[in-house]
C-alpha cells in the first residue's frame, strides 16, 4: 500500500484538487480504513485531520458518525463541498499540527501517511499535545506511517494509478541524515505529463512513542494495515491507535 500522497500546499493542491480522488484515492484501501475508524469512533463527534476531499470523512459521516475536519487548501475543501453531503461537514481551513478547533473528540484521526507531511519534529511533537488536549476521557488518536526500514528498502518507481488515458507513477528519495523523504510524482493524464515533487519528515515507532509519552499519551495497539493484521517483521507500513496516559 502507498500511503503518501501530495501534500496540500496550495500550488498543488489548486492544480490537482479536482483529479486528487481519482488518482489518489484507492477505493479498496479506503474501504478498510473507514471500517477501522468507524470501530474506534465511539459516540463521536470525531476529528480528521488533513480531511482533504473527504475520501474518508464521507463514508464515515454516511455511517452516521459525526466527522469534523481540518484542512490546509481552500481548494480540496472546496472540492469537499461539492460532493454529496459535503457542504454540512464542519470544516476549520488551517494548520492541523495546531488543532486550532473546540470541543472535545473520542476520535482524532490521519489517513494516507498525512501525519509525515508535517515537516519537522516540532511540529509533529506539537499536534500530538494539541490533539491530547482534544481528546475525550476515553478518546483515541490513530494515523497510518511508514516504516523508515520499509521506505529505505523501497527501490523503482511505483504506479498509482493507471487506466487507459492516465498514469501516475511515484519515485520517492530518501535522505536518512535528516530523516526525510522526498515523493516524486510523475502524472501523465489529457495528453501531456506533468511532475510534482513534495517532502515529508519520516519517524520511527520508537520516535513517535515517546513524541506520544511527552503529550501524555500512550500506545494502544499498532496494527500492520488498517484491516487489523498483526504488526510484524513483514509489515511495510503501521497503524497506531493511542489512548490518555
Amino acid at each position: 500500500m502507498t500511503l503518501d500522497r501530495p501534500a496540500f500546499h496550495p500550488g498543488y493542491a489548486a492544480e490537482f484538487a479536482e483529479d486528487y480522488d481519482r488518482w489518489f484515492g484507492k477505493r479498496r484501501s479506503s474501504g478498510a480504513t473507514v471500517s477501522a475508524l468507524a470501530a474506534l469512533a465511539g459516540e463521536g463527534p470525531v476529528l480528521e485531520l488533513g480531511i482533504g476531499t473527504g475520501r474518508i470523512a464521507l463514508p464515515l459521516r454516511e455511517r452516521g458518525i459525526d466527522v469534523h475536519g481540518i484542512d490546509g487548501s481552500e481548494a480540496m475543501v472546496r472540492r469537499l463541498r461539492e460532493k454529496p453531503g459535503g457542504a454540512s461537514v464542519p470544516v476549520t481551513v488551517g494548520d492541523f499540527a495546531e488543532v486550532s478547533v473546540t470541543g472535545t473528540y473520542s476520535l482524532v484521526f490521519l489517513a494516507g501517511g498525512t501525519f509525515f507531511e508535517l515537516p519537522d519534529q516540532a511540529s509533529q511533537a506539537r499536534c500530538f499535545a494539541r490533539v491530547a488536549a482534544r481528546l475525550a476521557p476515553a478518546g483515541v488518536f490513530v494515523f497510518d506511517s511508514h516504516l523508515p526500514e520499509a521506505l529505505a528498502a523501497a527501490t523503482g518507481p511505483q504506479v498509482v494509478m493507471e487506466g487507459e488515458d492516465h498514469l501516475v507513477l511515484c519515485y520517492r528519495q530518501l535522505d536518512p541524515s535528516v530523516q526525510r523523504y522526498r515523493s516524486h510524482y510523475v502524472i501523465h493524464a489529457d495528453g501531456r505529463t506533468r511532475h510534482m515533487h513534495v517532502d515529508f519528515r519520516y519517524a520511527g515507532c520508537g520516535e513517535l512513542d515517546l513524541m506520544a509519552e511527552r503529550a501524555g499519551l500512550r500506545i494502544k495497539e499498532r496494527w500492520g494495515d488498517w484491516s487489523g493484521a498483526p504488526f510484524s517483521q513483514e509489515s511495510t507500513y503501521h497503524v497506531s491507535v493511542y489512548e490518555r496516559a
